[in-house]
């Protein structure tokens, strides 16, 4: 089966007619390589891809990021386990974020694999950074571009968090927080995205703290209005995970937001991250 490529109308692009199990071709590849820069997600169905097979397809685009909060595989620590007992009530990712904007040179992406699903429910929605840049005022874009953010993760992972201990305690957190030095970085509000070149929004909810040189108080309005226009129903696809699901996308590119409706029942991923670089300002 010939590889084609079905464009999705919020973001992404699911890829058909490749084995990710058998191995890569150069062709193949490349053709993986352009979607995922031009998109920053791309979607693979009915994979039988073991935890080798993972690592390998990761280590294909980057260097691996074993992951210092959450617990990792105990036979692979390069990958991470996005787990949810039956009787948790909170799940990881339960909010629109981006991975990574928390470290000086953030995450490429991550490669998120299904392995238990839950009978319903669990999906995980995304939105484009791309569009939610493109479709900002003329003005407002020039505002932006001559701004950076500072981005922290010591309100969820510090050791006074109470997610951080909260999830340490349940297992799912690998490293207690304490044990953890946590930077806030700057980054760039308007990216040049590294592997397309194109102009990106860059803050999130969960680790944006404000505007560099603002106050928290000063930033939170326009900070507020970004969020909310970020997630436009025009720039989102809801993913149904089903058994042989596999999902990449680019943490500079995109968002995400898993889904927490399946009370009760037990979900489980395997998630491996890529290293990334740091990110530069687009110019006006």
């Amino acid at each position: 089966m010939a590889i084609s490529i079905n464009e999705l109308p919020g973001v992404g692009a699911e890829i058909l007619g490749v084995d990710l199990a058998g191995g890569l071709d150069s062709s193949e590849l490349e053709a993986i390589k352009k979607t995922f820069a031009h998109h920053g997600l791309v979607f693979f169905r009915d994979q039988a891809i073991s935890e080798t097979d993972h690592i390998e397809l990761a280590k294909r685009f980057g260097d691996i990021n074993v992951n210092r909060f959450f617990a990792s595989n105990p036979d692979y620590p390069e990958i991470a386990m996005v787990s949810k007992e039956p009787d948790q009530i909170a799940n990881i990712g339960g909010g629109w974020h981006t991975d990574h904007s928390y470290d000086q040179e953030p995450a490429l992406g991550s490669i998120l694999v299904a392995r238990e699903l839950p009978p319903a429910g669990g999906d995980t929605w995304f939105t484009s950074m791309y569009k939610a840049y493109d479709n900002l005022s003329d003005g407002l874009k020039e505002t932006l571009e001559g701004l950076s953010a500072v981005h922290s993760a010591k309100h969820v992972f510090g050791p006074q968090a109470g997610y951080a201990a909260t999830e340490s305690a349940s297992g799912r957190i690998g490293n207690a927080g304490a044990t953890i030095e946590l930077e806030d970085p700057i980054h760039p509000v308007v990216i040049s995205h590294p592997l397309s070149g194109r102009k990106a929004l860059y803050v999130n909810a969960a680790f944006t703290l404000r505007f560099d040189g603002w106050t928290a108080e000063e930033s939170a309005p326009l900070l507020a209005y970004l969020y909310e226009h970020a997630i436009d129903d025009a720039n989102v696809t809801r993913f149904k995970w089903e058994k042989g699901s596999v999902a990449f996308w680019d943490n500079r590119a995109t968002w995400h937001f898993a889904q927490n409706d399946y009370q009760g029942q037990r979900r489980v991923m395997h998630r491996i991250t890529i290293d990334g670089c740091a990110l530069q300002a687009a110019k006006h």
